[in-house]
């Protein structure tokens, strides 16, 4: 069990910063966070901020509780869900776009709960931070039950730090967007973002 662990202090402050420094660096969903926020606002981007920090830290405990083990197993799975990460960015990158073209104003919506919730298991950056912490931060030798907390505290902690990181992004989103009014500077805004998706589709494939 977790008490029994001497090092649990040091093992919870290494994971936190560990973790902090992942959510808070530049990624896809961070990028779409601001680009949200600039284009929809604070609560309109509410749902893709809590997709995230609810899709991710579920990640991180199946990865932790074995499923990584699957894609050992079946190699194709992994490369197959690259290829479709690496389109999903695309239309990620395409809709945030034209969230500010004059012909899509009326129709264009933000990214929603479900569509941030199930990107978790396509996001590069999120993938490498999940496997990462799971190979260095867990400890071998416990019990199936000591195991399951230790994974299971770590998904709180990551749940915990998740949110806010977003948050900060989106409202750096929501604190420019009124530098952004002229429709020249917002379309070079949002164009720059955009690529910043695109190009972090060589992630999957490095």
């Amino acid at each position: 069990m977790w008490q029994r662990t001497r090092t649990l202090p040091e093992q919870l402050l290494a994971f936190s910063l560990f973790t902090l420094a992942g959510a808070v660096t530049p990624g896809p969903n961070n990028t779409i966070s601001t680009l949200s926020g600039a284009t929809f606002g604070f609560r309109r981007t509410m749902p893709q901020m809590f997709g995230v920090s609810a899709g991710y830290p579920l990640m991180l405990a199946a990865l932790g509780l074995g499923l990584g083990e699957l894609f050992k197993v079946v190699p194709w799975l992994h490369n197959a869900m690259r290829y479709v990460g690496a389109a999903f960015l695309l239309y990620l990158a395409w809709k945030l776009v034209r969230a500010n073209a004059p012909q899509a104003a009326g129709t264009a919506r933000p990214v929603g709960f479900f569509e941030a919730f199930f990107f978790q298991w396509l996001n590069p950056k999120a993938w490498s931070i999940a496997l990462g912490a799971i190979a260095a931060f867990t400890t071998p030798g416990l019990s199936a039950n000591a195991f399951f907390w230790e994974v299971a505290i770590f998904t709180l902690v990551s749940a915990i730090i998740t949110l806010p990181s977003l948050v900060l992004w989106c409202l750096f989103g929501v604190a420019i967007s009124a530098m952004l009014k002229d429709e020249k500077k917002r379309r070079i805004f949002n164009y720059v973002l955009a690529a910043i998706l695109v190009l972090s589709i060589a992630a999957l494939f490095i």
